[in-house]
């Protein structure tokens, strides 16, 4: 197994939620000295500086300072957050007085029958009382301890000519006897460390609790929860921490792409166009030098494509096949749910041929549309060149995912060739690098 994929492995099973993975982001910045800053706090910024600040304990930045002034800035975005499901506010329900079984509601769009039938828990966070005031614990209850159960074909004749999952009824995890019925918030206060009586509130996330692996005749695959986008995040991240940084670099990670973006931690919020104008002030520059600059700027979205797949190449585009193994694929749509376009694709590419990266091309059936990203919804708060990339999978939206070893490293090179460029617009739709 190369480094870079058991790296990866340790990274998912570290991150069963968006608040996990913004957890373990920082902690691999605080290592290379990057330094915490509060959004509720002024900040003073130096020259050369590192630093990373979170929102919600669910969405996080990382940037470097420039030595001199303020300029073009070079940007990588993902997500941290997976489609699964959410335990409901009183959440246990007893059914037929004889199992407790918990009551779910679920968050973007997932593959159902792939959270059946395998051993699940409970992670996320509570916000506890203590003597300063509210504090967020983050916990992961860290053993089997549901499971979703399939009905048996011999009650359901037609499961296997396609079933349509009920949510409220089919996709309520088994939690025990009923005897069980009430101690769920003592399970969670125990991995939080705490009591029940010191939690306000809290956010109960199921997660898979099946450990990545890699599989292939050679090992060429690798399999993992949540590889939408935790693939992304760490390749970008891997990149941005490597790279000899030329001007202003930023590392993000957002909350809630599967559900639109549309809340405060989302890529539709304010939170980049807010971090960027506090660096550009923070440095003395004015609202001249800030829109300047990001005339000059790229942002690369970085979101995981579908691969052709073994058993049904029928559904994807003619012309652009994208397969595992070869190479880092650029996303495009008409309708711009992809927000690449001639000129951050020509960067892009440019980039990638820097760093001796393959690349591919992914476009949907034009009788299948895809879903978005983050790209298009990101330049609705801070309007700047764009191209929407990510890793070639399988299984997208499975509680189990498919994608090629070979292609996590090439985004590690390509982002950190990214932050070493040096970007400059000098007209429209012309630049040096």
């Amino acid at each position: 197994m190369e480094p870079i994929v058991k790296e990866l492995i340790d990274f998912i099973a570290a991150a069963p939620t968006s608040f996990h993975a913004v957890a373990q982001a920082a902690e691999m910045l605080k290592a290379e000295g990057f330094i915490p800053m509060a959004e509720s706090a002024r900040w003073k910024l130096v020259p050369g500086g590192r630093y990373y600040v979170t929102r919600n304990c669910s969405t996080i930045a990382a940037f470097t300072v420039p030595l001199e002034g303020w300029g073009p800035a070079k940007i990588t975005a993902s997500h941290g957050d997976a489609p699964g499901y959410k335990i409901k506010e009183n959440g246990e329900l007893l059914i037929r007085d004889q199992y407790t079984v918990l009551n779910t509601e679920g968050y973007g769009g997932m593959i159902c029958s792939s959270w059946l039938d395998r051993p699940l828990s409970i992670a996320g966070r509570v916000l506890v009382r203590t003597e300063q005031g509210i504090e967020a614990k983050l916990f992961a209850i860290d053993r089997d301890l549901l499971l979703i159960p399939s009905v048996a074909i011999h009650m359901n004749r037609e499961v296997n000519c396609g079933y349509k999952y009920n949510a409220q009824v089919d996709m309520l995890p088994l939690y025990g006897s009923a005897a069980a019925k009430g101690s769920l918030m003592q399970q969670v206060a125990e991995a939080a460390g705490t009591t029940p009586e010191q939690i306000v509130t809290s956010d109960l996330l199921l997660y898979n609790r099946m450990l990545g692996t890699v599989l292939g005749a050679d090992g060429e695959f690798i399999a993992a929860p949540r590889m939408d986008d935790l693939g992304c995040v760490y390749g970008t991240l891997k990149g941005f921490l490597q790279a000899r940084h030329e001007g202003l670099c930023l590392w993000c990670m957002f909350d809630n792409e599967e559900v639109g973006s549309t809340t405060k931690q989302g890529a539709c919020s304010t939170f980049l166009a807010d971090l960027l104008r506090r660096v550009c002030t923070g440095l003395g520059g004015d609202h001249e030098d800030y829109h300047a600059a990001l005339a000059s700027s790229l942002l690369v979205s970085a979101d995981n494509a579908h691969a052709v797949h073994p058993n049904h190449p029928e559904y994807s585009d003619a012309s652009n096949p994208v397969f595992l193994n070869e190479g880092v694929v650029i996303k495009y749509n008409a309708n711009q749910k992809y927000t690449t376009d001639a000129v951050s694709a020509a960067l892009f590419r440019t980039i990638c041929a820097r760093a001796e990266v393959p690349v591919q091309t992914f476009a949907n059936r034009s009788d299948l549309p895809g879903g978005s990203t983050l790209g298009n919804l990101s330049n609705t708060q801070v309007s700047l060149n764009a191209v929407d990339i990510g890793l070639p999978q399988l299984a997208m939206h499975s509680s189990y995912e498919t994608a090629g070893t070979k292609d996590l490293t090439a985004l590690v090179q390509v982002s950190r060739a990214l932050y070493e460029t040096k970007l400059h617009a000098v007209a429209d739709g012309c630049y040096c690098l």
